[in-house]
């Protein structure tokens, strides 16, 4: 008898063409995202891949903090929850299983985004309401 291993593997490339350059990539912040409020094919895509069962929250999404909570979810201007307040974006892809609710994150807080890049339909900056406590992001 003989025992043949098999192994497989995948690689994901995050698509980062919503960051305009490299500026404050490199002092990100970890925070925690509450993955209930983020909605699926728009912030995060479910495995389709039986062999790899972990979803991928997407780099570039832009997160504000819940106060309540203290975790992130997706900025949303007319949320009155603290997701208003722009905290800034998600810097790289993370991977989570599909029971898990509470995810670990690189938070670009500092830097340039493309506007039109941002995924789930870009990012409109008229509705950013300044504030000491947002992000320190320039849009073009």
């Amino acid at each position: 008898m003989t025992i043949q291993p098999i192994s497989s593997s995948a690689s994901y490339t995050a698509d980062r063409s919503w960051l305009a350059g490299m500026h404050g990539t490199d002092s990100t912040e970890t925070i925690t995202c509450d993955i209930t409020k983020f909605t699926k094919d728009v912030h995060y895509q479910a495995s389709t891949d039986s062999t790899q069962p972990y979803s991928r929250l997407l780099s570039g999404v832009p997160v504000g903090r819940v106060t309540a909570s203290g975790l992130f979810g997706p900025y949303d201007p007319a949320a009155a929850d603290g997701r208003q307040v722009l905290a800034g974006l998600i810097f790289a892809e993370t991977l989570f299983a599909p029971t898990q609710t509470k995810v670990a994150a690189a938070l670009l807080w500092h830097g340039t985004v493309r506007t039109a890049k941002v995924p789930g339909g870009g990012i409109d900056p008229s509705k950013i309401v300044p504030s000491a406590a947002a992000a320190q992001i320039r849009f073009v």
